[in-house]
This record gives structure tokens, C-alpha cells and sequence, in this order.
């Protein structure tokens, strides 16, 4: 399980899995990458932040409120090839990022403006080891009604790690055998599933993904034994 000391203590080109050097970003990127993320901020609002795979059971960060929300205009993929924390490059996984299209429905974190930049910098470090996501201002719903700007990490289509085959036939066998140094890729699918399940947010297509993974394990347990 990823942890918050984990990752303040975590030196990214091999806390993670050996990641090579062209791929990696360096911590001046990551500040540069912060930088200019904040200095789009739209206004002096509280900011939120979107959570919509592992943020939504294990966000690290202090949030001063957490609430239901729903995103128009992108939808769940695993469009991003896992070579580091739960795949390795010999076996790459599948990890989850947002594409065009749908809605998507997680939960958005109020962060604490007097710890904001402390709290982002360890976001980054987590989510922009190699730069894979455009953290883009985007406009949510609260299940309460309210709308709010939060930071939302959506997948750059231009990074060597993008994948545009997702389909489940295509990705279920590299998620139900990949693993890395923060477990096995199928235990992030799982807990996903269990997370949406439990707050009511059910994703069809995750789920019957989830479905396809554990039959593959199953079949494989069974030749092993």
C-alpha cells in the first residue's frame, strides 16, 4: 500500500521500479509542472481535487471535505502502459487515466489552503513520475448540487506510455499477471471495483473487466495446480 511517509521518503527513479532515465521526470520538471498548473488557477476559490481510481480509497493527502461528483466530458480508460509501481516493463500492466467522451463519477477533496502547496507537491510526486497526465481545471458536480473547479489528471494522448487499445480483451490478461514493488495490478482493479461499489458509483465496464481478470486468475491458479 502506498503510504504518505512512503512517498515524501520515496526516490522516484527506483521507489517505484526501475523506470528509464528518458521517461522519469526530474523534481525541477515536477515543480515546473506544479508551477504552471497554479498559476492557471482560475480564481482564489478552495481547491478540489478529482479522484477517480486509487485517490478515491487511498488519497494520502488532508482533505478538509471529500464529496460524491460527477465529471462531464471524460470517461475511465486504462489507457496508460504500467511499467513501475504495479507492472515492470518486462510485464507491463494497465493503469487507469481519463479520455475523451461520457462522465465520470468519483470524489472531489477540498484541500486545505494553508498546507496547499505542501499537499500538491506530494500529489505530484505520485501521479507525475513520468508526466503522463495533463492536470487540467475542470468543472464538477457535487452530489449536493454544488459546482466547483478542481484539478483533474487526465491522460496526455502524446506520452510514449499511452496506449489506445483499451478494450478489456486487450487489457485484462496484462492486469491479471502484472506486479511491482506496490503490489499486483489486479489488487488496484479490485479495490476500485470495491470502492465504486460501495459509494453507489458501480462502472459497468470496470466491473465486467474485474470479472474478466479474476476468470484469468482463476484459470491460471488451476494449471498451476
Amino acid at each position: 500500500m502506498l503510504t504518505r511517509e512512503f512517498l515524501l521518503k520515496a526516490d522516484c527513479k527506483t521507489s517505484f521500479g526501475d523506470i528509464e532515465d528518458a521517461l522519469l521526470w526530474s523534481c525541477e520538471q515536477r515543480a515546473a509542472s506544479l508551477a504552471a498548473t497554479l498559476a492557471c488557477r482560475p480564481d482564489d476559490s478552495p481547491v478540489w481535487i478529482f479522484g477517480y481510481g486509487s485517490l478515491m480509497w487511498n488519497p494520502i493527502f488532508e482533505a478538509e471535505e471529500v464529496a460524491a461528483a460527477t465529471l462531464e466530458g471524460w470517461h475511465r480508460a486504462f489507457c496508460l502502459r504500467l511499467i513501475a509501481g504495479r507492472g515492470t516493463s518486462s510485464h507491463p500492466g494497465r493503469m487507469l487515466a481519463l479520455r475523451e467522451g461520457g462522465n465520470t463519477s468519483g470524489l472531489a477533496f477540498r484541500l486545505p489552503e494553508e498546507r496547499l502547496h505542501e499537499e500538491l507537491e506530494l500529489l505530484w510526486k505520485r501521479e507525475m513520475v513520468t508526466g503522463c497526465y495533463l492536470p487540467t481545471w475542470c468543472e464538477l458536480l457535487l452530489d449536493d448540487g454544488r459546482s466547483v473547479t478542481a484539478l483533474v489528471f487526465i491522460m496526455d494522448p502524446r506520452h510514449p506510455l499511452y496506449e489506445s487499445d483499451a478494450c478489456a480483451g486487450t487489457i485484462a490478461p496484462l492486469i491479471a499477471r502484472a506486479s511491482g514493488p506496490l503490489g499486483t495490478n489486479a489488487q488496484y482493479l479490485f479495490s476500485l471495483e470495491q470502492e465504486l461499489e460501495k459509494r453507489g458509483m458501480a462502472d459497468e465496464n470496470l466491473t465486467t473487466l474485474a470479472h474478466q481478470v479474476r476468470q484469468l486468475q482463476s484459470c491460471h491458479n488451476t494449471l498451476l495446480g
